[in-house]
C-alpha cells in the first residue's frame, strides 16, 4: 500500500505525517523530500526497539553524524533527570539549533525527546517515528511535550510540534495484544469525540484493526490522524475545543497516578477506562441518550477492552484517585472540570463538578 501523507498546519509549524509500511529504510529519503536538513542528529532510541530497526535507520541516515541516547521507556522515567541527559548530551557534542533530535519509540520517549528538543537552545529540528499505535494516532501529533511530577502527569511540559512524523505500521507487528489494545483505545476516543460515520467503521472491523490487519489498520490510523489534525489546527495551545481531545483523561490521568505509573494499568488501558467512567457519568448526569450510551458499551465489551475501575482499585482508594483530579491541569477552580459525551460525535467541555459529587459517583463504579 502506498505511504499516506497528511499535512498540519499549525501558527508555529506546518509538517507532514507520513504512514505506510517499511518507511525507515528511506528515512534519510523522506527527510529530504520534505526538506529538513541538518547536518548532526541524535537518536533517542526506546530500548525495546530491536537493534535490527535501529541499524536500518542509521544506515539511511550514514550521511549525517549521529549519535544515539538509549532510553528506558516507562511512566516512571518520564522525569527531568531523563531530560537533563538527552541536553548533557546535546550540549556535550556541540550541537547547534540547525541539528536535529529524532526520537524512535513509544509515547514516553516522544514526549521527553520533544521536551528536550524544544528546550535545547531555546529549540532546535525534531522528527518523531512513533513505533506504537497509542503514539502513531495520539502523542506524536498536535506537539505536547513534557514530563510527570509526583504531584501527577504532564503537570510540566510545552507545546513543540515535531518538523515531522514518520509512522511505520511494522513497528506495530512486533507490539504485544496489550499494547495494540491501548493504542485502539485513542483511535475508539476520536471516533466518538467527533466522527459517528468513524465509529461505525470501527464497530464492523474492530476486530480486523486489533489484528493489525491492512487497509483496516491503515485507514484507522490516517482517520484517527485526521480528527486530531482538525482539532489542533484549530487551537494548537487547548484554549477551548483541544480540550475535546482530554475525553476520559481526567480520570485515567488520576488512575494512573494512583497506581504510581506502573505496569498494573499502562496509559492506554487508564484511557479506555477513564472513558467507561466519563460515558457513565454522562448518562448519570442525562447528557448521554441510553441508546448511544449502549452501542458504545457493547463495542467495548465485544473488542475485550478493559472496563472496570473495580478491578484495578478498592474503595480505599478513592480518595487518592479524587486528590489527583482536583490536580488535573485542567482545573482553574476548586471543582473537577470534565469532558463529556452527549452524543456519539458531540462532546461538551467545561463541565464542573463538586468533589463530593464525584466521589460518590465512583464509589457506585468500584461496587457495581
Amino acid at each position: 500500500m502506498k505511504p499516506i501523507k497528511l499535512k498540519i498546519n499549525t501558527r508555529t509549524q506546518n509538517y507532514s505525517i507520513i504512514i505506510g509500511s517499511n518507511l525507515v529504510s528511506n528515512i534519510s529519503k523522506i527527510i529530504k523530500e520534505n526538506s529538513i536538513d541538518f547536518k548532526k542528529c541524535l537518536l533517542v532510541v526506546d530500548k525495546n526497539i530491536s537493534k535490527q530497526s535501529v541499524s536500518e535507520v542509521k544506515k539511511s541516515l550514514n550521511q549525517k553524524k549521529l549519535y544515539v541516547y538509549n532510553f528506558n521507556a516507562n511512566e516512571i522515567n518520564k522525569n527531568f533527570n531523563s531530560v537533563n541527559k538527552i541536553l548533557d548530551v546535546l550540549l556535550n557534542k556541540n550541537f547547534s539549533r540547525e541539528d536535529c533530535v529524532i526520537s524512535i519509540g513509544g509515547g514516553i520517549t516522544g514526549d521527553i525527546s520533544g521536551f528536550a528538543a524544544c528546550l535545547f537552545k531555546r529549540g532546535l529540528k525534531f522528527i518523531n517515528i512513533p513505533t506504537t499505535l497509542l503514539s502513531q494516532v495520539d502523542s506524536s501529533i498536535g506537539g505536547k511535550t513534557g514530563v510527570n511530577t509526583k504531584y501527577g502527569k504532564n503537570l510540566i511540559g510545552s507545546f513543540y510540534q515535531p518538523n515531522l512524523v514518520i509512522s511505520d505500521i511494522q513497528f506495530l507487528k512486533t507490539l504485544p495484544k496489550r499494547e495494540v489494545i491501548c493504542g485502539y483505545g485513542e483511535i475508539l476516543k476520536h471516533s466518538l469525540i467527533a466522527n459517528k460515520k468513524f465509529f461505525n467503521f470501527l464497530d464492523k472491523n474492530s476486530d480486523k484493526i486489533l489484528k493489525l490487519s491492512s487497509p483496516s489498520i491503515e485507514k484507522a490510523i490516517y482517520e484517527s490522524c485526521n480528527i486530531k489534525k482538525s482539532v489542533v489546527e484549530k487551537d494548537e495551545k487547548e484554549k477551548n475545543l483541544r480540550k475535546i481531545l482530554n475525553f476520559g483523561h481526567t480520570f485515567a490521568h488520576a488512575y494512573e497516578a494512583s497506581l504510581g505509573y506502573s505496569k498494573k494499568l499502562n496509559h492506554g488501558e487508564a484511557v479506555i477506562l477513564g472513558m467507561k467512567s466519563a460515558l457513565s457519568f454522562s448518562l448519570k448526569n442525562n447528557l448521554l441518550k441510553k441508546n448511544d450510551y449502549n452501542s458504545i458499551i457493547n463495542h467495548i465489551s465485544r473488542a475485550n477492552l478493559p472496563s472496570k475501575i473495580k478491578n484495578f482499585f478498592k474503595i480505599k482508594d478513592l480518595n487518592k484517585i479524587l486528590s489527583f483530579m482536583i490536580k488535573d491541569k485542567k482545573n482553574n477552580t476548586d471543582k473537577i472540570n470534565l469532558v463529556l459525551l452527549k452524543r456519539i460525535g458531540l462532546p461538551v467541555i467545561n463541565k464542573t463538578y463538586k468533589k463530593n459529587s464525584l466521589r460518590v459517583f465512583l464509589k457506585n463504579e468500584l461496587r457495581n
